[in-house]
């Protein structure tokens, strides 16, 4: 299954492209354009690239919700019923294709960090462990955003039922502190899972805004997330293959 999302690659390379692409621009639009980093204490690029990090792992799920759906409508999933494997080996397969543009995607955004100025200062544990941490909170996006892609059912729904994940990406310390902002709006801001990720990862590249005690519930959130909408996507899917 993984194979076969893999040569779909292949068949859309403009897609690719574009996944990586918009994060890059994303980074060079908040840190050029835009600037901003109120409330931050040092250089601003060294709180943004880890935020933008966290970032991205949140966003491009459309990609992997649109090719469940389409699946799902092209009879493509009555032929897979017929072999012997597992309910959610399709979903697996896909996700295990998305995790490997996710790194991609985040070596892509990490070079672009470099050039433009951002250095990690935590040393090569420090490193490995907030990618993985990055990488953890992508797959539990990921399943939700496969539930979600599962309760559409249609791809043309993917693009009004993704819209949910919105809120998770810009409610969050992504590009500015929660101090800076007023008191319920910095309380939610705080309380979001991506959040607790990218002040985690800052403290693991050792640059401004990170705080040690966010790394256990950096690891949790996604946990929890997963341990919920792995079998609800997987059932939901067992039942619609039936």
């Amino acid at each position: 299954m993984t194979r076969r999302e893999l040569a779909h690659w292949a068949r859309q390379p403009v897609q690719v492209a574009v996944g990586l692409i918009f994060p890059v621009m994303l980074l060079l639009m908040f840190g050029y354009l835009i600037g901003g980093g109120r409330g931050v204490e040092g250089a601003y690029v060294d709180f943004l690239v880890p935020g933008m990090l966290a970032l991205t792992m949140a966003f491009g799920l459309e990609g992997t919700m649109l090719a469940v759906t389409q699946d799902l409508n092209k009879g493509v999933i009555d032929r897979f019923r017929s072999m012997p494997m597992a309910n959610g080996a399709v979903l697996v397969g896909r996700s295990a294709a998305d995790m490997l543009q996710s790194g991609l995607g985040l070596a892509a955004l990490i070079g672009v960090g470099y050039a433009i100025g951002w250095r990690p200062h935590g040393g090569p544990g420090a490193f490995l462990g907030a990618v993985g941490l990055l990488l953890l909170f992508r797959f539990a996006m990921l399943w939700i955003g496969i539930e979600l892609a599962l309760v559409a059912g249609k791809p043309e729904m993917v693009q009004a039922v993704q819209i949910l994940v919105w809120p998770v990406g810009f409610l969050s310390n992504a590009f500015a502190t929660p101090d800076s902002m007023p008191g319920w709006l910095g309380t939610a801001v705080e309380w979001n899972p991506m959040s607790q990720t990218a002040t985690a990862v800052r403290d693991l590249f050792g640059g401004p805004g990170g705080e040690p005690g966010h790394l256990w519930a950096a690891a949790i959130w996604p946990l929890g997330l997963l341990a919920v909408f792995f079998p609800l996507a997987v059932r939901r899917f067992g039942r619609l293959s039936v």
